[in-house]
């Protein structure tokens, strides 16, 4: 007995099902414009483990000349009445050695979003400047700015994907859009936060020591910035992979402001010369005498020409520094101090 063929024909009916998924040409689709939607991944390293590949290359003495992959970084940020600040050192290292004392820890995605790096700068900076171009085309299709929320969101997805991999990253993403400033944590094992407070780094255990005493939502912009800046030098102080310059951003509601840079060592340097000048005058030197006894007090740091002049009574002294330091204080080369005295 001969099989009876089923007739489908009716499924392929317009009038019934609509347009046939096999039918692009009419349907004005094409499959290339989709697979652009799909996630991109890299083809992971034919190794075992490739979290754990080049430390285990190093321990088992197969790349004894292999850096050291210790790294350390202090980043940090916090909501306030004004915005968000962040706030930023710029050292990289590895290990004992420092690759760099000019690194550029602060994405600007764009101009109302800012991204941190701490972790491995590789990283870091591919995949936030990877985020730039996402939020770039969201901008492009949807004709406004991408929220806060969305796009670290999107970090945090993407971290998910090459979850256990290897990945070395610990993210802050910090912006203002319709609902305000909002400030999240996002870190490479797809993990997202919101928070007023955060500090990312090795340095962050003792910048949260001072954010936690001088922080208050009521904050001015200055004193926001200062309080950044403070926490960022003080951390520098404590861990050995921090330093360099302390970069403060300032995120409002017309977009974000970069803050004047501060050299640590010679922040550090001010303060110590400062020091020095008060204890000379308080000893009850004078002149000369004062002089030798601030000299002394300053261990080996001295400026381009640390005194110009001394007055005669000792009440006041004018210092002049060199261009770096001045960088670092902000003022004009000339500075008029005046000590109290005893």
């Amino acid at each position: 007995m001969a099989a009876a063929a089923i007739d489908m024909s009716f499924l392929e009916d317009p009038s019934i099902f609509g347009k046939s998924r096999f039918v692009e040409e009419e349907a004005g689709d094409n499959v290339e414009d989709f697979r652009s939607c799909e996630p991109q991944m890299f083809a992971m390293a034919p190794v075992a483990n490739p979290k754990t590949f080049c430390i285990d290359m190093k321990k088992s003495g197969e790349a004894p000349g292999l850096m050291d992959f210790k790294k350390g970084t202090t980043t940090l940020g916090f909501v306030f009445q004004g915005g968000i600040i962040i706030a930023v050192d710029s050292r990289a290292s590895m290990g004992s050695y420092i690759g760099s004392q000019t690194v550029k820890k602060v994405i600007e995605i764009n101009d109302f979003l800012l991204g941190t790096m701490a972790g491995g700068a590789a990283d870091c900076s591919f995949w936030e400047r990877h985020l730039n171009r996402l939020c770039r085309m969201h901008e492009l299709r949807e004709k406004e700015r991408i929220s806060v929320a969305a796009a670290s969101k999107l970090l945090a997805n993407i971290f998910w994907q090459y979850r256990g991999q290897g990945l070395s990253c610990g993210t802050m993403v910090a912006g203002w859009d319709k609902k305000g400033p909002s400030l999240y944590m996002v870190d490479d094992q797809g993990d997202r936060h919101k928070g007023n407070v955060f500090s990312v780094g090795s340095g962050s255990t003792f910048a949260y020591g001072v954010l936690d005493s001088g922080y208050r939502f009521d904050l001015s912009v200055d004193e926001a910035v200062e309080l950044g800046r403070r926490s960022i030098y003080h951390a520098t102080h404590r861990d050995g992979a921090s330093g360099g310059v302390v970069r403060v951003y300032h995120v409002h509601e017309k977009g974000w402001t970069k803050a004047r840079g501060r050299i640590v060592q010679h922040v550090s340097t001010v303060k110590r010369c400062c020091k020095a000048l008060r204890g000379g005058f308080l000893a009850g030197g004078r002149g000369a005498a004062a002089e030798e006894s601030a000299s002394k007090r300053l261990d080996g740091f001295s400026f381009e020409k640390l005194f110009s002049a001394f007055k005669r009574e000792g009440f006041g002294v004018r210092v002049r520094v060199s261009n770096d330091a001045q960088e670092a204080l902000g003022h004009e080369p000339n500075i008029v101090a005046t000590p109290l005295l005893a």
